[in-house]
């Protein structure tokens, strides 16, 4: 009996202990947060913007046409009152900001480009209903970051930086602003990813927010108009500014994303002592690497920043950074993964010589590099843009590697695919079977097949016969992948094909393409 008394404090005392542990998570978890928004609400401002253009010039390069990956997937929050056309117009957008600082009488507001960009006017509203006409500081569309002020004679309240590097996935986190116009709208929610990787559905060129190397993810409602606006932690400090949403009908569904305050901080604090940032180059256009490029280059893992164009005026151009290496570190940081090289490069002093290490031919080769200016590249036109990518052609017959018709680069094939730049080189792809793995990873008709890698091995095939060649070579050889540089419209990117055999099915099929591609030709 005295046992059986025992054995039931025991299991009290474990409950004691087990509610004791638990006090500090109750004791943080906050009963209402009325406290915590209280003094936050008046630094969170409306902003209105009046401008005579149409919503394509909003995101240049991106194109306002039905099907765009990053309206369809992203939907910015700018409440376009009137239809967009194609005539240029007087248009207005709502979205929100948040004041850091007051100076004298000038008063500074934290926003996102996308809400400001190429306004005529702008009007910031106070959490009291006073109206005030902003001008932009600067702007950097590479953070969807915008820096406004405006004079003001009363004394208003700012909102403190937090520190989002301290930010843990599951913590409480209150986004203010202003969704539909709807002024000083309270939501909450948890923090529930960090660094959050948005670029692959954020356009293919990658033009948008590129500098962002991890996003805030929240499931606090945000929408339309909360963009630019804070989002707080308990203790009211802004540790990520609200910038877009995932949403396949644009309306909430409690996947947000917030710019990190961190990130964010730097970029204000450049945008208000120079007017725009001031960001390390180092010339190289880069991509990240897949298994399968990781497999046909001999890197034993994925990881790195893959080359795929180089100025030759740039400072990695000066520097001996070719065309194919994989950069793995950068002023001995390792580069992981490729979308946080531009943040590497971009933090690092001006003018400053610091080490790369590269991936080349099967071994790390060390270069040292002298880092230049990102603006002062662009301003001097040293960074261009890709170009439009031209309609494709009816295809004619070439020999058929890996699925894809190949065919030199003749001059007859320039003016086909409208390839016009006179130091284009490779062999082009005429067509394709649309059943193979060239076709399912993008590739199309008028694509240039520049150079091919299979770890040390590297060919510039001439005619479709030389990379037949090689391809027969590499099986007999074992290699189970082919790396490609394929030229688009001036843009080369790297692209890995399996060279396993084809069965005897897709081999009877590649002979029916190459005789549909005989018959496309004739007519």
């Amino acid at each position: 009996m005295s046992l059986n008394i025992l054995q039931k404090w025991q299991k009290r005392l474990c409950l004691v202990v087990a509610l004791v542990a638990a006090l500090p998570a109750l004791q943080a978890a906050p009963q209402d947060f009325s406290s915590a928004v209280k003094p936050l609400l008046p630094a969170v401002v409306n902003i209105s913007t009046t401008s005579e253009a149409s919503a394509d010039k909003r995101f240049p390069g991106m194109g306002g046409g039905a099907g765009n990956p990053l309206e369809e997937l992203f939907r910015q929050f700018l409440d376009e009152q009137q239809g967009g056309g194609p005539k240029p117009r007087k248009s207005s957008s709502l979205g929100s900001g948040f004041i850091i600082s007051q100076e004298d009488k000038t008063v500074y507001v934290v926003t996102c480009n996308h809400v400001v960009a190429d306004a005529d006017e702008i009007k910031v509203t106070l959490h009291d209903g006073d109206d005030f006409k902003a001008t932009i500081v600067g702007r950097d569309p590479r953070t969807d970051l915008a820096l406004l002020k405006f004079e003001c004679e009363k004394k208003v309240t700012t909102a403190p930086w937090g520190d989002s590097k301290k930010a843990e996935v599951g913590q409480w986190i209150i986004a203010i602003g202003n969704p539909f116009g709807l002024s000083s709208t309270v939501t909450v929610g948890i923090i529930s990813t960090l660094g959050r990787d948005i670029s692959a559905r954020a356009g293919r060129d990658g033009s948008f927010a590129d500098y962002v190397d991890g996003y805030m993810q929240t499931d606090a409602s945000i929408n339309m108009g909360n963009s630019g606006g804070p989002m707080f932690n308990v203790d009211g400090q802004v540790i990520a500014i609200s910038t877009a949403i995932f949403s396949p009908n644009g309306g909430n569904i409690g996947i947000g994303f917030g710019i990190p305050a961190d990130l964010a901080k730097q970029v204000i604090g450049q945008l208000r002592e120079f007017g725009k940032t001031k960001r390390g180059w180092l010339g190289v256009r880069i991509q990240g690497i897949t298994p399968e490029i990781a497999s046909s280059l001999g890197l034993s893992k994925p990881w790195g920043a893959l080359v795929g164009e180089t100025s030759p005026k740039s400072p990695a151009g000066l520097a001996g950074v070719q065309t194919g290496d994989v950069i793995l570190k950068f002023n001995g940081v390792e580069v992981k993964e490729s979308r946080s090289l531009p943040r590497l490069v971009g933090e690092t002093d001006i003018g400053k010589t610091v080490p790369i290490i590269v991936w080349r031919d099967g071994k790390e080769v060390t270069l040292q590099i002298s880092v230049g200016e990102f603006e002062k590249a662009e301003s001097e036109g040293l960074i261009g843009n890709e170009d439009e990518e031209a309609e494709t052609p009816t295809p004619s017959k070439g020999p058929m590697v890996l699925g894809m018709s190949i065919k030199p680069l003749s001059l007859e094939q320039r003016k086909r695919f409208g390839i016009e730049d006179d130091k284009a080189s490779g062999v082009v792809i005429v067509s394709l079977d649309p059943r193979s793995e060239a076709a399912e990873k993008g590739l199309r008709p008028g694509d240039l097949i520049v150079e091919v890698t299979s770890e040390r091995r590297k060919l510039r095939p001439k005619t479709g016969d030389d990379l037949q060649k090689l391809v027969e070579e590499l099986r007999k050889d074992k290699k189970k992948q082919l790396l490609l540089l394929v030229n688009r419209g001036g843009s080369p990117r790297y692209l890995a094909l399996s060279l396993e055999e084809e069965k005897k099915d897709d081999k009877q099929d590649e002979k029916k393409q190459e005789k549909k591609d005989k018959k496309n030709a004739k007519n």
